[in-house]
């Protein structure tokens, strides 16, 4: 089959960076769906894997996590799924990746595609959808009250493919009133779009633009981006006994500064479940059916940015260069391989 790999760490500007290879067809086993891949997104975590994880000596790493296709073959444990059924998920990080013909994916972490959305619009929504829902409501919970406060939450970096995601399921699933940064005209829209209450600009202080805000102090703040950048601005403007997430990688995160107002912190990575099989690694696909639903009923929307037309090396090249520049608006996508 036809896929896209690598077999060293490289700048993406390095023409080994990614190239179009090819391996053998995967065959199911136990609860897995065989996947034939009609459309993939691309996220950060590729790029980061790509600068950073070698695999084994002579072998190739195939990046790759959401994705949007058929069932084309099922292990002999799989309950859920048939051959023929459309689906969408997030895949897992410890086994090869999506950028394939064919996929293997435990049925558990898996999705029904929603009907109303073609395989590009479906393949932008099933790892940002299931970060920002686990954040939302497994990690800050959201729905809970903060005394002394009107239920608020600012949402740092809105215009990326989390946020994206996080401001329509905020918007959609609660009353809470969402603050989302941006800094350029376009990316301001976008959120607003989205259903953002209240628009601030990153790029300066955060607190004295909150405090401006007629909300009063947030009782949450997910950042998704630029944390250590942001952390003393998230201490100074979150409400006492408020709540802070984030799902970024700071060099180093001193939490020190949380005492003094009993502020709480949550990490979120949308792996975990299935990188350590939890007792409830099921959620992940009961979510993504959740999402479905909202998606067929018209309350969420596609976050898909940008179609770079086929699945190849040079178009995931694109891809990832485009996301290491910061530049990127909702989410890249990629569909269908070469006739």
């Amino acid at each position: 089959m036809r896929a896209i790999g690598y077999q060293t760490p490289l700048p993406i500007e390095n023409p080994a960076s990614l190239q179009d290879i090819d391996l053998p067809k995967p065959v199911p086993s136990s609860r897995d769906l065989l996947v034939e891949i009609r459309a993939v997104s691309v996220n950060p975590v590729d790029t980061k894997v790509r600068r950073s994880a070698t695999p084994e000596a002579g072998q190739w790493r195939v990046l790759g996590w959401d994705a949007a296709g058929v069932v084309v073959g099922t292990g002999p444990e799989v309950t859920d799924f048939s051959v023929g059924d459309e689906v969408f998920y997030a895949g897992a990080i410890k086994r090869p990746g999506t950028n394939a013909e064919f996929h293997l994916v435990d049925e558990r972490i898996v999705g029904r595609k929603p009907c109303s959305l073609n395989w590009a619009e479906a393949a932008a929504l099933p790892l940002t959808a299931i970060t920002a829902w686990e954040m939302l409501f497994d990690r800050l919970d959201i729905r809970r009250s903060v005394p002394g406060t009107t239920s608020s939450i600012l949402i740092i970096g809105g215009a990326g493919g989390v946020s994206s995601m996080a401001i329509q399921l905020a918007k959609v699933l609660t009353d809470i009133t969402v603050i989302a940064t941006a800094s350029r005209p376009e990316t301001q829209d976008w959120v607003t779009s989205l259903g953002a209450d209240y628009v601030i600009d990153h790029s300066k202080p955060l607190a004295a633009q909150v405090a401006a805000l007629p909300t009063g102090a947030p009782s949450f703040v997910f950042s998704t981006t630029q944390t250590d950048r942001h952390l003393a601005e998230i201490v100074e403007l979150l409400a006492p006994q408020g709540h802070f997430g984030l799902i970024d990688d700071p060099v180093e995160l001193n939490a020190v500064p949380l005492k003094r107002k009993s502020l709480s912190l949550h990490w979120e990575l949308m792996f975990t479940r299935s990188l350590f099989g939890t007792a409830d690694i099921s959620a992940q696909g009961k979510l993504l059916n959740d999402v479905s639903h909202l998606v067929e009923e018209g309350r969420l929307r596609t976050t898909l940015g940008k179609n770079l037309g086929h699945i190849t090396a040079a178009n995931l090249k694109e891809a990832h260069a485009l996301i290491e520049s910061g530049q990127a608006k909702g989410k890249i996508v990629l569909k269908g391989f070469p006739a």
